[in-house]
């Protein structure tokens, strides 16, 4: 029998979770869009259930214009009232800010450090403690947990599988060499 991280195993039929388990939790994004989409995405989790923002996943890549961030970065008092009136999402008028702001933060540190996953690589590594303290410092709506399930998800911080999860294994092959040894 495999063994499975509990996060899986307390739900064995949820297949929204079981598929974002085994082929994205943990793994190592290169994409700045997409590094910025996990960031919203899990901001957006904060007071809700995991399973709510997988099953909306596909509603925010669409209203986030597929997260890009330099369009959502412009977006405009009609975007935010677009926003807050589409049930397909989390409307919650600080969750739509953050993602405002932070997508004009990100065009501030691509400005310095070319992109936003140079400067997460550079600061790389941090405790989960100096982490929360960077982005809170840098972005908006990012506290404790959501900072930590960002960088666990990206793999910049270790937890995301149990050692013995197969899972495990293939997020450690993805990840460049300096990650791993951290």
């Amino acid at each position: 029998m495999t063994t499975y991280c509990d996060y899986c195993n307390n739900n064995p039929e949820d297949t929204f979770n079981k598929n974002y388990h085994d082929t994205q939790y943990g793994f190592p994004l290169d994409r700045d869009d997409e590094l910025f989409e996990r960031l919203i995405l899990e901001i957006n989790q904060a007071g809700l259930s995991w399973i709510t923002i997988l099953k909306k996943a596909g509603n925010f890549r669409k209203a986030y214009h597929g997260f890009k961030i330099e369009k959502i970065a412009e977006y405009t008092e009609k975007d935010r009232t677009r926003l807050l009136a589409d049930a397909g999402i989390i409307r919650n008028r600080l969750k739509v800010n953050a993602a405002i702001v932070n997508a004009q933060k990100i065009l501030e540190l691509k400005k310095e450090h070319g992109s936003f996953k140079n400067w997460l690589d550079k600061n790389h590594p941090l405790t989960k403690e100096e982490w929360t303290k960077l982005f809170r410092k840098t972005f908006v709506f990012t506290g404790g947990e959501i900072v930590n399930e960002f960088l666990m998800s990206t793999g910049y911080l270790p937890g995301a599988h149990q050692k013995d999860c197969p899972t495990f294994k293939k997020v450690a092959a993805k990840k460049p060499a300096w990650m791993r040894a951290s």
